[in-house]
């Protein structure tokens, strides 16, 4: 019996023993007193089971037919396999004709085995993973975009390195976003500070990876995996954030004592974080960071030929045009007449560029000295951001956005100051009437 039903036969119980009329037994239970005497009548012959519902138990009469059921489940079981309730109803429906709701497909396809219900699914186990032995060996990287100056900046991104086998802080740096010259920078401060780890440990950002599945063009390799690999360096993606769940730590007690640190030391921007970052991350590894149970560090040094200013640059190919011409970003590159350069005609020849705009070319090795020719563009391109790159991006268009209506604001006002000065030079110029 259901709540409902185990509370009208107490009411009931009281009308029969004389103690409630039926009029007011109705009007506690909502019904005619009609109802109230045949619910007495039911409670006296068979008891308080009399008054539970003779439906239950009893198959709908607007229920679907079995033939629709089992041809929805075959279709599912033969075609669809894998596919959640959601997905199947909207093939059903669109391909098949099939009338039907989703929850009863979804209830068909639990009875049936097809479907696991996500309360019914076994908790996935996170399992804890040992230390490595040795300082060096896997470096976890992460950048954490938080409110780092609180009430006092604008909000930016630490990109936070820390040893697994001893939980140090290797390297701390801010920046406006995650993209790929930051961590270029942060990385060369580790490699000249430490040398060059083993492997690096990151999420599957597309700083680190290429994610889409039927890439265009290109090799598939990001701008840092592609300096990395240059190194001798891994990089291993983790699945999940637990999975590096030493520098995810790291950012919640950076949240916790370095926001706290810079509101005393009165740091509001970038640049005095950066300077402060030193001194914090000595403290911070001799408060936190552990001896790694191998007295081996597994960093290696720089090699002669590791040329980190060209390393950590944009690098791409153009293809150089009979006239000795290429274009790079919407912009004319005219290659000065060498030897180097005509036997580049017709062949893709390498485009590095540095973080603050400056274009390189190069062929076998040497450097190809080029002049810009900017395009007029009325039309500005539709680019791709990445989403942990959406803040700043979206503050540089900003301050485009003004920097054009400033321009045009000029502009008029140069125009009108002009026609201003014509007019007024134009009277002065007008011979007077005769009037004698």
């Amino acid at each position: 019996m259901s709540y409902e039903e185990l509370d009208r036969a107490s009411v009931i119980q009281q009308v029969i023993e004389g103690r409630l009329t039926q009029r007011a037994a109705a009007t506690m239970l909502g019904l005619k007193p009609r109802q109230v005497r045949r619910l007495c009548r039911a409670y006296e012959k068979h008891g308080p089971a009399g008054l539970a519902s003779k439906r239950r138990g009893r198959p709908s009469n607007r229920r679907l037919s079995e033939v629709l059921r089992r041809q929805a489940l075959e279709l599912v079981r033969s075609r669809y396999e894998g596919f959640g309730p959601t997905l199947a109803h909207e093939k059903l429906t669109e391909i098949h004709g099939l009338e039907l709701s989703v929850e009863t497909l979804r209830h068909w396809m639990t009875e049936d085995g097809l479907w696991i219900p996500r309360a019914a699914r076994k908790p996935r186990i996170q399992q804890p993973r040992r230390r490595r032995p040795s300082c060096g060996e896997l470096v976890q990287i992460d950048g954490c975009d938080h409110e780092w100056f609180e009430d006092r900046g604008p909000r930016c991104t630490a990109l936070v390195y820390v040893d697994d086998a001893t939980g140090a802080l290797m390297e701390l740096l801010f920046c406006e976003s995650e993209s790929a010259f930051s961590y270029f920078e942060a990385t060369r401060g580790y490699l000249e500070r430490y040398g060059r780890p083993v492997a690096l440990y990151s999420d599957k950002a597309g700083v680190f990876r290429v994610n889409a599945k039927e890439a265009k063009g290109g090799d598939g390799v990001t701008q840092f995996g592609r300096a990395m690999h240059s190194l001798n360096i891994d990089i291993i993606c983790a699945n999940t954030p637990a999975a590096k769940g030493r520098v995810e730590r790291a950012h919640l007690t950076l949240q916790d004592r370095l926001v706290k640190e810079m509101r005393l030391r009165g740091i509001s921007d970038i640049a005095a974080a950066n300077g402060f970052a030193e001194e914090y991350r000595a403290d911070y590894n001799r408060r936190f960071a552990r001896a790694p149970r191998s007295e081996h560090d597994a960093h290696r040094p720089l090699r002669a030929s590791d040329d980190l200013d060209r390393l950590f640059t944009w690098q791409e190919t153009r293809k150089v045009s009979k006239n000795l011409t290429l274009n790079y970003k919407r912009v004319l590159y005219l290659l000065d007449e060498t030897d180097a350069a005509r036997s580049a005609r017709g062949q893709r020849v390498g485009v590095e560029e540095h973080e603050d705009g400056a274009v390189s070319f190069w062929w076998g090795g040497q450097e190809l000295p080029a002049t810009a020719f900017p395009k007029e563009t009325a039309v500005r391109h539709v680019e791709v951001v990445e989403n942990k790159r959406l803040n700043a991006a979206l503050e540089f268009i900003k301050a485009q956005q003004q920097q054009r209506v400033e321009a045009k604001v000029a502009k008029t006002f140069t125009t009108l100051r002009d026609a201003k000065l014509l007019h007024a030079g134009t009277h002065r110029r007008t011979p007077t009437a005769n009037t004698t």
